[in-house]
């Protein structure tokens, strides 16, 4: 799942796709890399400039539309968690809504099946949308993931979203301290035993900077070492900004797992 912030703000690319012709060109690019999802964002997850509904869809409406044309077999998400959103771009051709904010709007749920879009149930730490956590607490962080996600993907179920388009997250940084964030990712296994395909959204994330005191601009190497322990331990869907070093990790991953064929086979053929 490639990265596509239509925001001049993103903690990582620092608004270099809020350009439209920029973000068309990293559209394309990601696809060449190997990218089989688009996630398409209009609001950075951080606080920050006040980004209202009109707002949202005057950086997003259309701009799938475009996606859509200009690739019309790629999947493509949107990250948002507001009904009016998910409204506009399923008439787009978006195929699957990102709430990265774990229900905060519970009308999107309901967007998702009157559209037939997939749906991302995210763990966040039940906070407001933009909101950093502060001193947050768990007596187990993993439990409480487990039970707010699957809880949220009942409900969209229950509310007419196909059980094959419903994806949880344990949402990495989201409510959570970077120990917060290993543990979610040590247990994987926990979550990937409830049935639900999970995503993780892992790329040069804070907990990744803290365990290797790393600015952004040097959280590549634990990034792809985080992305390939949690492939092994039951991931499906990786949300990455280096799309085609992301891809090299998980076809290894896939080809030490024994699913997926060497790429060429010579070594002691000759």
């Amino acid at each position: 799942m490639a990265i596509i912030n239509r925001t001049p703000d993103s903690f990582f690319d620092r608004g270099a796709t809020y350009g439209e012709t920029e973000a068309l060109a990293a559209v394309d690019r990601a696809v060449a890399d190997g990218a089989q999802i688009i996630d398409i964002g209009g609001v950075k997850a951080a606080p920050g400039y006040d980004v209202d509904t009109d707002e949202e869809l005057r950086r997003i409406g259309g701009f799938v539309a475009l996606v859509r044309s200009r690739h019309p077999a790629i999947a493509i998400s949107v990250d948002t968690w507001r009904a009016e959103v998910g409204t506009v771009v399923a008439g787009e051709g978006a195929d699957l809504l990102n709430d990265a904010w774990g229900g905060t709007d519970p009308h999107l749920a309901e967007v998702a099946a009157e559209h037939g879009l997939g749906l991302v149930c995210t763990h966040a730490g039940h906070l407001p949308p933009r909101t950093r956590p502060h001193r947050i607490a768990y007596d187990d962080v993993v439990a409480d993931i487990i039970a707010t996600t699957t809880g949220l993907a009942k409900r969209a179920v229950a509310l007419g979203v196909r059980p094959d388009g419903v994806i949880v997250d344990p949402g990495h940084d989201f409510g959570k301290n970077s120990r917060h964030s290993l543990t979610a990712t040590r247990r994987l296994p926990e979550l990937a035993a409830t049935g639900w395909p999970v995503l993780v959204a892992l790329s040069n994330k804070d907990f990744i900077g803290e365990a290797l005191d790393a600015p952004v601009t040097e959280r590549l190497e634990g990034t792809l070492a985080a992305t390939a322990i949690s492939a092994w331990l039951g991931a499906r869907i990786f949300r990455a900004h280096q799309v085609a070093a992301t891809r090299k990790v998980l076809d290894m991953v896939a080809a030490i797992r024994g699913t997926r064929d060497l790429a060429v086979g010579r070594r002691g053929l000759a």
